[in-house]
């Protein structure tokens, strides 16, 4: 029987869940991430989502998270000892994260760059930049080696879009999505998603650029993050977009951990 192990992204907008039955992701889902919540409030949560899919939560063998928020870490540590009994291993701190970093203070990247970049140079091999769609747009590069040299870090889809509406008077809020009258809106709807969608991907072509230059070599470029696939719809440089990215990169480096614990 395959082990059972479940693994956490807790981001600044989304906290994601997924469940692997030996290498395979079986089952995934998020919540919002709400700073505020309690223990018991997403263990209620979590376990409801085992129950509906046929899961037994006592069959979990072990629980990896991987954090950009510090202020949850705590409450869900405290979900995994209440709702599973046991104890969580933490990207960063109980559990390292095996790739040269040569950012100028490596303490201040997240751990969600680090561990898709990891992630991304097993299943692309490097060079390669990764675009990370989130609440913040990330560019991270992976050199010949494999070492983590650094990137860009480019407001978000949704927060451009979120001041934009706040910031005007007469603009409302729209789907971010590739306007169905093409880059000349013919309504104040598709006006601002033809200015969104395609200002994006003027960004994303523009960074990417500047880094492939920067780095000398021709590099691979691998998408993620919750809108990927829409920029992806008008950036045709992207050798992969790949939705599960953080949570294969968590299982990654546990996989790895594992393996050096039994001296493999």
């Amino acid at each position: 029987m395959y082990p059972t192990v479940l693994v956490i992204d807790i981001g600044n907008t989304n906290m994601e869940f997924g469940v692997f039955v030996g290498d395979s992701l079986q089952h995934k889902f998020r919540l919002s991430t709400n700073k505020a919540i309690t223990s018991d409030e997403l263990g209620l949560s979590v376990t409801q989502f085992f129950a509906l899919n046929g899961l037994d939560r006592f069959q979990v063998q072990d629980i990896v998270i991987s954090s950009v928020v510090p202020q949850l870490n705590y409450t869900v540590q405290n979900m995994v000892r209440k709702y599973f009994d046991k104890e969580a291993l933490l990207v960063g701190e109980n559990l390292p994260v095996d790739i040269v970093n040569r950012y100028g203070n490596p303490s201040e990247v997240g751990a969600d760059r680090l561990v898709t970049a990891v992630a991304a140079c097993h299943k692309y091999g490097a060079p390669l930049i990764v675009v990370d769609f989130g609440t913040a747009t990330t560019f991270d590069v992976v050199d010949c080696d494999g070492a983590y040299l650094g990137g860009a870090i480019y407001p978000g889809l949704k927060i451009s879009m979120d001041a934009l509406v706040e910031r005007t008077a007469k603009l409302p809020r729209v789907e971010i999505e590739v306007p169905e009258t093409g880059a000349i809106g013919v309504s104040t709807v598709t006006s601002m998603q033809s200015g969104i969608i395609y200002g994006y991907a003027g960004a994303v072509s523009n960074i990417v650029d500047k880094l492939s230059q920067q780095l000398g070599a021709p590099v691979k470029v691998v998408g993620t993050g919750g809108l990927a696939k829409t920029v992806g719809q008008e950036y045709h440089n992207f050798c992969a977009i790949d939705k599960t990215l953080i949570l294969d990169g968590i299982k990654l480096l546990y996989d790895r951990h594992i393996s050096r614990q039994r001296g493999c």
